[in-house]
């Protein structure tokens, strides 16, 4: 009897975990971290010679994240790594966390992102139709959308 107690009580702690989804907010939009990474990413080899890896991922950074309408390259010029002179008006901005975390509600739809730096904005995602950091929003899904910002890095 008690076998089949903890069997019962077993499958059902199996089905209530199986059933659970992660929280997700209502609506749709654009999540993710934002990560700084600099300096000289190669490999190199150590006296003992074992080879040192670079940490590809960087450190999280705070930032203003801008979104305009899909852009294509041409819509825009590129100066050392950051692009200005763009065609179209931003539709919203937003600040990271200081952990670099955000998360924009968007309309459904396609956009291009950008981070604000200092002497322009940055993206280093391109598709195969001249797009830049294009990103699809679709009705009440949220885009995972990491961005590593690396025009100061040599790899």
């Amino acid at each position: 009897m008690n076998r089949i107690i903890l069997l019962l009580l077993a499958l059902t702690t199996v089905f209530a975990f199986t059933q659970c989804k992660p929280y997700q907010p209502e609506g749709q939009g654009i999540t993710g971290q934002i990560t700084w990474l600099e300096g000289n990413q190669m490999p190199t080899i150590s006296e003992s010679g074992k080879e040192n890896q670079k940490d590809p991922k960087g450190k999280p950074v705070k930032r203003t994240i801008r979104i305009y309408p899909l852009m294509k390259i041409s819509d825009m010029s590129l100066e050392d790594g950051l692009f200005k002179s763009l065609a179209a008006k931003p539709i919203t901005e937003i600040e990271t966390d200081e952990s670099g975390k955000y998360s924009i509600k968007l309309s459904p739809g396609r956009y291009t992102v950008f981070t604000v730096e200092e002497d322009g904005l940055f993206a280093n995602t391109f598709d195969g139709e001249g797009n830049v950091q294009p990103v699809t929003v679709k009705e009440g899904e949220w885009t995972l959308l990491d961005i590593v910002i690396n025009y100061k890095a040599v790899f």
